[in-house]
């Protein structure tokens, strides 16, 4: 079974090279290749056909073939359904901003969290996916837009802290100077909770972003739109966020989905100023997006104002997220079902 070369560390390549008796400096050669983004092994040019031939024969390299892709006449948003070697498809969406261009990828095929409100976990769960296969929807988009991305955002389909072990291997090689070398401040993880992975990925001190996805003032609320918190619940949640914020510094970013009738009310918004107040922290405020089959709404906007409003008076500061691509809908989920469904046809 060949192995997965674009998942390896340098070190871990070296190690592999050293058993077919090749001299230590090979291995620099070819994990600058592999993380470069070449598409075979032919392309190394300074390696020799005889190792080339051993690296066909033991190694694969991961690509995101693009399956789909849709661009929004309003702000130029792309939207990609990209399919790895197996068959399965993920969802990445690239976005422009000022300060340049963001991707929000993928961490794994599907989910298996069930948030109501979210349209990816309604096609089930397939697989995580490797390290090498969340760089591939990175390259996939930079070549086809022509453009280099500055910042990540784990916010795709998936949580990144159920394939933790993973994520933080792409993490680390996505920040490789000899690869894409984006620094750690550049890039956010979301998670909706996973509480001893919070605590395992505090302990790391990587300097990024955690975005938390709490969307809910209180247990009732939150464990009837989010199952994890049946497992965990927000005061266990805000302990771990709490240190998060102890051993990195860095300031929490709580992503709350605002569902008209749900979680929006100004009560809401005191019970919710109440449990965040005196944290280092941001509340991003997202109008939900609509999902068929689950009735939900998005707040109207005197709403979210008056939500906002209760919030900064507790000192919270709290905005209302920028809508990219909304004539493509550019949250992931949905074009992953009807490919599955177009497959399942053919």
């Amino acid at each position: 079974m060949p192995k997965d070369i674009g998942s390896m560390f340098e070190n871990e390549i070296s190690e592999e090279l050293a058993a077919f008796g090749e001299p230590s400096y090979r291995a620099a050669q070819v994990f600058k290749w592999v993380q470069s983004g070449v598409k075979s092994f032919d392309e190394m040019t300074n390696v020799s056909k005889k190792l080339r031939k051993k690296l066909v024969e033991n190694y694969y390299l991961s690509s995101a073939a693009i399956e789909k892709k849709l661009i929004s006449d309003y702000d130029g948003t792309r939207k990609y359904l990209l399919s790895f070697h197996d068959g399965e498809a993920v969802e990445s969406v690239l976005m422009q901003y000022h300060h340049g261009y963001t991707s929000c990828i993928s961490t794994q095929v599907g989910c298996k969290m069930g948030c109501t409100f979210c349209a990816t976990g309604k096609s089930g769960f397939s697989r995580n996916l490797t390290a090498s296969e969340m760089l591939a929807q990175l390259r996939a988009e930079q070549e086809d837009a022509g453009i280099r991305i500055s910042n990540i955002v784990l916010m795709g389909m998936g949580e990144p802290l159920d394939n933790f072990d993973n994520v933080v291997r792409f993490l680390k090689l996505v920040g490789d100077d000899k690869g894409l070398n984006i620094g750690m401040r550049h890039i956010s993880l979301s998670t909706c909770g996973i509480v001893p992975k919070i605590y395992e990925l505090a302990d790391m001190k990587l300097q990024l972003t955690l975005s938390v996805s709490l969307h809910a003032p209180n247990d009732q609320i939150r464990s009837r739109t989010m199952p994890i918190n049946r497992k965990y619940g927000i005061g266990e949640l805000l302990k771990a966020c709490r240190y998060y914020i102890d051993q990195t510094g860095r300031r929490i970013s709580f992503e709350y989905a605002m569902i008209d009738g749900v979680n929006d009310s100004s009560a809401n918004a005191q019970e919710l100023a109440s449990k965040l107040k005196g944290m280092l922290c941001h509340v991003n405020l997202i109008p939900v997006n609509t999902v068929g089959g689950t009735g939900y709404q998005k707040s109207r906007m005197d709403r979210i104002k008056s939500f906002i409003a209760v919030l900064e008076r507790a000192g919270i500061t709290a905005t209302v997220r920028r809508t990219l691509g909304s004539d493509i809908n550019a949250s992931c989920g949905q074009l992953r079902r009807s490919y599955i469904k177009e497959e399942g046809s053919e």
